[in-house]
């Protein structure tokens, strides 16, 4: 860990730091592989905490589209979540507002020293505009993040983290100083595969829910003194599993 650093934070995206919409896959999915919105199918248990080009193969073939057809239309899909982000701007502010504590909570993390990124499995164009609105990108180093367009596979992601990290700050980045902070089984799952410590938030699915998949921390909401004293406390102690 850089030695300016006491820790990174690596925060999920979706039904973390902001909830979570399908408009914009749909939107998209419909777009690229020219089908109706109304004619979209979301596969069970196979959206949240997926990377979104996963997801739109995925769905596409759920919704009645070939496989071959599904995988050869990820490049429209591309040029359709980048072009309905721009287009929805001002519908995201409206519909997607940050959830509360959320800015507050990375700004604190940054005047304790911590730096902090994103591990999400959107696109980067589509990270990037949802961050950007809802006015949580000022502290983030988007530099080293990990998105949905670097890999397919999400638990690719915190290699792609770990190697930017390495590349921006000159040092070798220790897992055990290294925490993600997520909302769904998915985002346990993969940080646990890095040897990162784990936070979920309670925002989609209730706390004996996540406690069965055994993250570090589950944390009712991201009151910005609960996310500090949860972050500084298991990445000085270890790890040791805590719960607020």
């Amino acid at each position: 860990m850089n030695h300016s650093s006491v820790g990174l934070v690596i925060w999920d995206v979706d039904g973390t730091l902001i909830p979570a919409d399908l408009r914009w896959l749909t939107r998209a999915i419909a777009r690229a592989y020219g089908i109706a919105e109304s004619e979209v199918v979301f596969p069970d248990k196979k959206v949240h905490g997926y990377t979104d080009e996963s997801i739109a193969v995925d769905t596409a073939i759920a919704s009645g589209v070939d496989p071959s057809a599904a995988e050869a239309g990820i490049p429209a899909f591309r040029q359709a979540i980048a072009a309905v982000m721009q287009e929805g701007r001002q519908e995201l502010a409206e519909v997607q507002p940050p959830y509360p504590g959320a800015v507050a909570s990375i700004a604190e993390l940054h005047e304790r020293g911590f730096i902090q990124t994103v591990l999400t499995g959107n696109l980067r164009s589509a990270a990037d505009v949802k961050l950007h609105v809802a006015g949580l990108d000022e502290f983030l180093d988007l530099r080293i993040g990990g998105f949905g367009s670097d890999a397919r596979d999400r638990f690719q992601l915190p290699a792609v983290v770990t190697q930017r990290y390495s590349a921006i700050y000159g040092a070798p980045l220790d897992p055990a100083q290294v925490i993600v902070i997520g909302d769904a089984p998915n985002d346990i799952a993969c940080a646990r595969h890095a040897g990162f410590r784990i936070a979920v938030v309670a925002h989609r699915l209730g706390r004996q829910e996540l406690v069965s998949y055994e993250p570090d921390v589950v944390l009712e909401s991201l009151n910005p003194m609960t996310v500090v004293a949860a972050v500084s406390s298991l990445l000085s102690a270890g790890g040791s599993s805590a719960a607020c």
